[in-house]
């Protein structure tokens, strides 16, 4: 059976301070800057993965919960078939972010040690 992941699209990096993570980042080590929704939040490119930048949230820690983000073209559909081979789920996919172009929809979850995995679907706005 072929995977519906067609690659990495973000790694959520949790740092105690996304100023100067972004310094870091994006001054220090050359990666370009994309946007910053939210002051908690910032967003960088490092070769088309979206590198996000994120204070703890929830029951997080700093450097104890990065997430990776797989790509996939349908996110309910591939949610759905990932829990039907036994993912556990954490998140139903939802819309979370409304950028210029499109809609970022979000799903997570739960690899065997509990780590979260991300699937995201940029769902494009018809014109």
């Amino acid at each position: 059976m072929s995977t519906p992941i067609s690659g990495i699209g973000q790694i959520a990096i949790t740092v105690s301070d996304v100023d100067q993570a972004l310094a870091f980042y994006r001054d220090i080590l050359g990666l370009p800057f994309l946007f910053r929704p939210a002051p908690n939040l910032a967003f960088l490119d490092s070769g088309g993965v979206r590198l996000m930048l994120s204070t703890p949230q929830g029951a997080g820690a700093v450097g104890g919960n990065s997430i990776l983000y797989f790509k996939v073209a349908d996110i309910g559909t591939t949610f759905a078939a990932l829990l039907n081979r036994g993912a556990v789920g954490e998140r139903e996919p939802q819309a979370t972010a409304e950028l210029s172009d499109h809609t970022l929809w979000l799903a997570f979850l739960r690899d065997p040690d509990g780590n979260l995995v991300g699937l995201m679907e940029e769902r494009l706005r018809a014109r």
